[in-house]
C-alpha cells in the first residue's frame, strides 16, 4: 500500500521493498508484472490522479489517493469472487503462496528467505509448508530405488 514511484526500477525490473523494521531488499519482477505496472503507471493512474496533489504512492483509489491496506483486501477479494474462488482472502495469502510455490518448484530455501526479507532461515522454514507429494518426488528423484526384480 505503501509502495512508491521511485522504488520500482523499471530498466533492471526490481522493486526495492521497504520490511519491517527499516529493512530494505530487492524484489525482482517478470514480463507480465513489468507490462501491467508500466500500463498502470502510464494510463490508469494519471486518470486515477486527477488534479491531487501526486505523492508518489503507486496504487491509487478511485478518489485519486493512497489505496489502504483495506482497500487492497477489498480488491483482492472482488477479484477472488469474480474467478469463482469463494473464501475470506487475505494479502498475507499471496505471500504464502508465492513462497510455497517457489519451494515446490525448486528453489532453494535461502533464496526464498531473502525474496521473503526473513532475518532467521528458521523463520522461512516454519512460515512455508512443502507438500509431502512433493517432498517424495523429489526423494525418488534423487535417490530411486531399484525393484527388486531388477536385481535378481
Amino acid at each position: 500500500a505503501s509502495l512508491k514511484l521511485d522504488q520500482i526500477d523499471f530498466s533492471l525490473k526490481i522493486i526495492l521493498v521497504h520490511g519491517k523494521g527499516n529493512k530494505d531488499r530487492y524484489v525482482p519482477f517478470g514480463k507480465d508484472a513489468f507490462d501491467a505496472l508500466r500500463e498502470y503507471r502510464d494510463d490508469v493512474r494519471p486518470a486515477l490522479l486527477g488534479q491531487n496533489e501526486d505523492l508518489g504512492y503507486v496504487f491509487l483509489n478511485n478518489r485519486g489517493q493512497k489505496l489502504t491496506g483495506r482497500g487492497i483486501e477489498y480488491i483482492m477479494q472482488q477479484v477472488f469472487i469474480k474467478a469463482g474462488v469463494g473464501g475470506k482472502v487475505h494479502p498475507h495469502m499471496l505471500r504464502h503462496s508465492f513462497a510455497t510455490e517457489m519451494l515446490n518448484n525448486g528453489a532453494d530455501l535461502r533464496s526464498v528467505q531473502e525474496l521473503l526479507g526473513h532475518e532467521s532461515l528458521s523463520t522461512t522454514q516454519i512460515y512455508t509448508h512443502v507438500t509431502m507429494k512433493h517432498l517424495q518426488a523429489d526423494y525418488q528423484k534423487f535417490f530411486p530405488r531399484k525393484d527388486k526384480k531388477d536385481e535378481a
